[in-house]
């Protein structure tokens, strides 16, 4: 890990907690299995991305990530001060607090659906498996946070998508995947989230300033230009013979990329 950090082969690693989401079976099931390589990620500054839940079936799926924060995140940033850690798609006012209240090593991504749907989206109108992610989507007061943290101008909050492109008929069984695939529209969504705020002015640094800055790695060179102009979601996408279903299927965005 070490050499590979120093040779650029690595940026970061990926703490997935056994079961906390799709084909995670195999993730760690006690942070005390792996203090070594988080010792030794903390003396080279190698990022930590945190997958934030315990998966502990007497906690209530909507408790999840803020019992990980009390029983996981906070004591290993105090023990570890010196770790980068980024929480990764973060879902609750908690979650806000602990990044706001934390020390510089600490960052947080949001994605798009968390930005905006609450849980009643899972069930509106029946049961909507194409809302269904994990971290599950929250309460309206948990949303909210989240767009005031990503619309803030903090550098300690920036894009991430944890975009899941699962097969329609994945989503739409009697034990379906968790995941939004939104990708192909992800810059739309959150430019359509930036601009209710009023913070068009902020989306830069969140989409493609704060994350360099966090993880220690150049700005890329090129860029990408988005006009206010109506774009219609499709449906679905094929994907070479798989059908996917987008985030927003059916809906219009306002904005487009050029």
């Amino acid at each position: 890990m070490r050499r590979g950090f120093a040779e650029g082969v690595y940026t970061a690693a990926k703490l997935y907690p056994a079961h906390a989401t799709t084909n995670s079976a195999q993730g760690v099931n006690d942070v005390a299995n792996i203090r070594g390589e988080l010792e030794a990620m903390q003396a080279i500054g190698m990022p930590l991305l945190v997958h934030g839940e315990v998966t502990d079936p007497a906690v209530d799926v909507f408790d999840r990530e803020a019992v990980f924060i009390d029983r996981v995140l906070a004591p290993l940033v105090r023990d570890m001060p010196a770790l980068k850690v980024v929480f990764e798609h973060v879902t609750t006012a908690q979650a806000v607090e602990f990044v706001e209240s934390a020390g510089p090593n600490v960052a947080a991504t949001i994605t798009p659906q968390h930005l905006h749907l609450n849980r009643n989206a899972l069930f509106a109108g029946g049961l909507r498996p194409h809302a269904y992610c994990l971290p599950v989507v929250k309460r309206e007061r948990h949303r909210l946070a989240l767009r005031k943290a990503a619309t803030s101008g903090s550098s300690k909050f920036f894009l991430g998508t944890d975009s899941a492109p699962h097969a329609q008929s994945a989503k739409e069984a009697d034990c379906g995947c968790a995941g939004i695939f939104n990708a192909p529209y992800a810059l739309e969504s959150y430019l359509a989230v930036f601009e209710e705020e009023g913070a068009l002015d902020k989306f830069e640094a969140f989409a493609s300033e704060h994350g360099p800055r966090f993880y220690g790695v150049p700005w890329n060179d090129g860029t990408v230009t988005l006009e206010r102009a109506e774009t219609i979601v499709p449906a679905s996408i094929d994907a070479n013979g798989t059908t996917l279903v987008p985030f927003h299927a059916g809906e219009r965005l306002g904005w487009r990329l050029c």
